[in-house]
């Protein structure tokens, strides 16, 4: 009779690689919209910051043209979505390359309560859009007020 060691890791390992595997094989399926290049992903890097007085989100959209951007404010939700377009293709008659990344993109973020939808701007610069969110000022509802017994 022999003695087997039961190995936990062994057996994470195995489910990990099956998983893994489901994967790779949903993603070749993934439905692709129509005329999109299967090579050809394009999703923006996003910083997300709170200052003092407003929400910063800035996206980095180096060669999109503010024309090809639009935000927008829905059901309490900052939406920011664009496309990048394909730029000179190289076709040679031995080769072919297209190494930046092009297609629609679209991001979403839900606003906390107590900010001023009316005055969100966007400003775009050397490649980085900039939405600024106002927080609105506390009311003085808000602040503490010392009352004296008299």
């Amino acid at each position: 009779m022999f003695i087997t060691h039961y190995n936990p890791q062994r057996s994470i390992r195995e489910f990990r690689r099956g998983f893994d595997l489901l994967n790779s094989m949903l993603d070749d399926y993934a439905p692709r919209s129509e005329g999109s290049n299967l090579n050809a992903d394009f999703s923006p890097a996003i910083n997300t910051r709170e200052g003092e007085f407003a929400y910063h989100v800035e996206v980095d959209l180096p060669g999109i043209k503010k024309e090809d951007i639009d935000i927008s404010v829905e059901d309490n939700r900052l939406i920011i979505s664009g496309e990048r377009k394909i730029k000179e293709e190289i076709k040679e008659e031995n080769y072919y390359k297209v190494e930046s990344s092009f297609g629609s993109f679209s991001r979403s973020f839900s606003l906390p309560e107590g900010v001023d939808i009316e005055n969100i701007h966007a400003e775009n610069e050397d490649g980085v859009l900039e939405v600024i969110v106002p927080k609105l000022e506390k009311s003085s509802v808000d602040k503490v007020k010392k009352i004296t017994i008299k």
